[in-house]
This record gives structure tokens, C-alpha cells and sequence, in this order.
């Protein structure tokens, strides 16, 4: 907006007495009918309208995630900056009502009048004065509403925040769970290829022993019996990592966490289509964030063009003033006065246009965030559609293969103690199987990964606020 169409703007408005600067409107985004590989037509109803324990059917997880809820310290802080916004949108809307005050005052002086200088005849006096005053912006241009309309924005991004806090704390725990639990499995496969090994180690020296085998089988077996142990202290101390994380999630010191249902009898999530895509714009909090933003920056762009325009206010006093204290309430003593005032800039060195230019700039900077963070939204969604269809097929995939190679092992060993395969087939078919396994296990976490991945990019359970957790001040009683 340019100098020349800025003026008659501000005139039209301050004759029409409304709120000066433009009105919001959301911007035009884009916004398909579907998502990208969505696996059926879109529908009203979508995944994320289900509050998380409807979604992660575990009650150990469900009972770790209210707890999360609960207790966890962040989520604590963002509660309690919501407050502060909301204390802050409190304060500008204040400024719409006359503000009252009181005054009261006391002097001795030669020749002075509460501090004033009065002649009195070189005489030393004192002087008192009470009274109540007021002062009364009177919001011609909508300079305050606009303030008022900014901070309320500011609020509700505060919230949003908040929202998004919440859900991430959702979906950290239900990730941590089951990585967790995908450890454990990984933990069972290590011990369980451990005692695989020592049979196989076992075998080897007997038939060394027997003197039908070299004591290079039992060797070899022994590092490859070693090589696996390894893994079971290095699983071990990833647990615990991952159990201190957990614990520090739930607001809790480190220490063991309860488990429920192994990772592969985890319950399957319902299967509830994504919903449409439109609905993500009043559902994801980081969107709901960017657009409240957008609205802050809208309406600061008015108090920026009101600051052009003259302020009109009244200011009242009423009271009594006397040079002894016992007079104050006596007739003749009252005073009272009301004043209308009107100040306005004439030069200012264009401080009040760079204003209104730094203003403009930002609800641009802010205009560009909204859009390019709504690409962004349906671009995760779309990831996680693929990755909920994708990582089911590489877990049959690798389950598959996992069944190939324990048959393998069967017939490697059946056939070395027969005679008709050497030591190192029934070796390289127990080391192909070790890893596979600990392959399939990752396959069957990244699987519930991708329903908690698109459960997360949908903005699930926004609307859920849960058992808000209370913030401890000493400034409360």
C-alpha cells in the first residue's frame, strides 16, 4: 500500500467511526479434495477425531500416556504461558473502559502550593489534596480493538501451542513405548540366538571331540557364538536409555517402566480413513498456531495506521485541595474538572510509517509461513499414508524371509550331522537368521510407528484437552 492510497483510506475510515485497518481473511491454500495415495475416497470421519486411547488400545501405554499428561514439565510450562497470554489479552482489552484512580498529596513550603510555586507573602504553609481522576481513551479509529483483536490472536496461538505440545507428548510416549517394547523383542531374539549358538558351538565340539571335526568348526562357532552375546549387553543398555526417557516424559526420576502386550500382540489400530484434507486446517495445532499468528499480524497492521490518526480522551478530577488537613471536607475546599483532549503526530520522521511498513512486512512474513506450513501438513500426511501401507508390506515381506531362514538352519543341521554339508552351512544359515529376526521386529515397531506418524500428522485428539495439569505458584493461595 502506497503513500498516495494510504491517506484517502484513513480519512474514509475515521469519517465512517469504524475500526480502522483491514478485516482478516483467511488466505486462499491449497487444499486437495483427498490425499495423495489415500487408499479410499475421503470421507467426513478420519482417524484423528479419536481421542489416543481409542487409537492405542495397550492399557499399559493408555496409563503411561494420562500420566504424561499429568505430570510431564512441559506440558506444565505451556499451560502455564497460555495464562500468561490470556493475562496479557485481559490487559488489552482493559483499555477500552475509562481507567480510575486516586491521588493524594502533601506539602510545606515558602511560597509553594503542593509543590507548585504560589506566592504567598514569603509565608511557610502546608497544602493537602484528595482526589479521585479518570482518564478515557475513546477508541474513535478502533486502535484499541485492533490491539485488543492482536492480543486475543495471541492468545489462541498460545493455545494452539499448547495443543501441539499435547499431541507430541501423545505420540512421544506411544513411539517410546513401542521402540521400547520392539527392544525387548530384540532382547528375546539376542538371548534366544545366544542359546542357538552354544547348541551349535556344542555340536562342533563333540564332533571334534569324537575326532570327526577340526577344532577350526569349534573356533569359528565360538566367535560366531561370541559376536551374538555382544549384542545382548548393547540391547540391554539401549533399554534402559529408553526406559529413562519414558520416565522423564511421565514427569518421573529414571527407573523401570511397566510394560503390557508384547510388540507383536500389540492390538491393530481401528481402521479409520485419514478424513479430508480441508479439515486439517482447523484441526493441526501447528496450522491453527501460523493462522492465529496471521490474525495478530492482521490486526497489528490497524494499530499501526491508527497511530496516524489523532487519540481522543477525556480526563476527569474530582476531589478537594486545602492547606489544612481538617478542611478537606469543608465547603469551599472541592475541586472538580473534565478535559477533552486530542493529540496526534505531525512529524515524526517517519517513525509512524516504517511502523506501519515493519507491520505489513510481518503479517506478509506471517501470510507465507501459514501457506508454506500447509503444504508442509499435507505433505506429512502423505508420507504417512504411504508409510502405514508400505511398512505392512515389508513386514510380511520380512516375515517371510524369517520363515525361509529357520527352515534353513533345520535342514543345515540336519544335514551336517548326516554327513552331507560342512560346519560352515549350518553357520552362515544361523548368522543370516539372527539379523533377519532383529529385522522383522523393527518391521513389526515401524509398523505401529507409521499409525502413530499419521495419527500425529493428522493433528489427532486436538479437541481432547485432557486432565490439564496443574502449575504450582506461590503467588496462589
Amino acid at each position: 500500500m502506497t503513500a498516495r492510497r494510504a491517506v484517502p483510506f484513513l480519512l474514509t475510515a475515521a469519517l465512517a467511526g469504524c475500526a480502522i485497518g483491514p478485516n482478516y481473511e483467511r488466505p486462499p491454500v491449497a487444499s486437495p479434495e483427498s490425499y495423495r495415495d489415500e487408499p479410499a475416497p475421503a470421507a467426513p470421519e478420519s482417524l484423528a477425531d479419536l481421542p489416543f486411547w481409542e487409537v492405542f488400545r495397550d492399557e499399559t501405554l493408555v496409563a503411561l500416556i494420562r500420566e504424561a499428561l499429568a505430570e510431564n514439565y512441559d506440558l506444565r510450562a505451556i499451560v502455564a504461558r497460555v495464562e500468561t497470554a490470556r493475562s496479557t489479552a485481559a490487559i488489552a482489552r482493559s483499555e477500552l473502559f475509562p481507567q480510575v484512580g486516586y491521588e493524594a498529596a502533601a506539602g510545606r513550603g515558602k511560597n509553594s502550593f503542593l509543590g507548585a510555586a504560589t506566592p504567598s507573602g514569603s509565608e511557610v504553609g502546608n497544602s493537602f489534596l484528595v482526589a479521585l481522576n479518570a482518564f478515557w481513551e475513546i477508541d474513535v479509529w478502533g486502535r484499541i480493538r485492533r490491539a485488543s483483536e492482536a492480543a486475543r490472536a495471541d492468545l489462541l496461538a498460545t493455545d494452539a501451542i499448547r495443543r501441539a505440545v499435547l499431541l507430541s507428548l501423545v505420540t512421544t510416549v506411544a513411539q517410546a513405548y513401542f521402540e521400547l517394547r520392539t527392544l525387548d523383542l530384540e532382547l528375546e531374539i539376542a538371548q534366544r540366538s545366544v542359546v542357538a549358538f552354544e547348541k551349535t558351538r556344542d555340536l562342533f565340539d563333540r564332533q571334534f571331540k569324537g575326532g570327526v571335526a577340526s577344532r577350526l568348526q569349534v573356533l569359528r562357532a565360538e566367535a560366531a557364538l561370541q559376536q551374538v552375546a555382544a549384542t545382548v549387553p548393547a540391547i540391554e543398555l539401549q533399554i534402559v536409555a529408553k526406559e529413562n526417557q519414558l520416565s522423564v516424559l511421565i514427569g518421573k526420576p529414571a527407573g523401570p517402566i511397566t510394560r503390557g502386550a508384547t510388540l507383536v500382540e500389540q492390538p491393530p489400530p481401528p481402521d479409520v480413513p485419514p478424513g479430508i484434507p480441508a479439515q486439517l486446517l482447523e484441526r493441526r495445532p501447528d496450522l491453527l498456531e501460523a493462522e492465529q499468528t496471521l490474525v495478530a499480524t492482521n490486526a497489528r497492521v490497524g494499530v499501526a495506521m491508527a497511530d496516524f490518526l489523532p487519540r481522543i480522551g477525556l480526563t476527569t478530577l474530582w476531589g478537594s485541595v486545602s492547606p489544612e488537613v481538617s478542611d478537606l471536607l469543608k465547603n469551599g475546599t472541592s475541586l472538580w474538572s473534565l478535559l477533552s483532549s486530542a493529540t496526534g503526530p505531525i512529524l515524526t520522521f517517519g517513525q509512524n510509517w516504517y511502523g506501519f511498513e515493519a507491520a505489513k512486512s510481518d503479517w506478509e512474513a506471517a501470510r507465507a509461513s501459514y501457506e508454506g506450513q500447509v503444504l508442509i501438513a499435507l505433505q506429512d500426511v502423505s508420507n504417512a499414508l504411504t508409510a502405514r501401507v508400505k511398512s505392512a508390506q515389508i513386514r510380511d515381506a520380512q516375515a517371510l524371509q524369517v520363515a525361509a531362514l529357520n527352515e534353513s538352519v533345520r535342514l543345515a543341521t540336519v544335514r551336517y550331522v548326516d554327513g552331507l554339508s560342512n560346519y560352515i552351512e549350518v553357520l552362515n544359515a544361523q548368522q543370516q537368521l539372527f539379523p533377519a529376526e532383529l529385522e522383522l521386529a523393527r518391521a513389526e515397531r515401524d509398523r505401529l510407528l507409521a499409525v502413530v506418524l499419521l495419527y500425529s500428522s493428522l493433528g489427532g485428539g486436538w479437541s481432547y484437552d485432557g486432565p490439564a495439569p496443574t502449575v504450582p505458584s506461590p503467588l496462589r493461595p
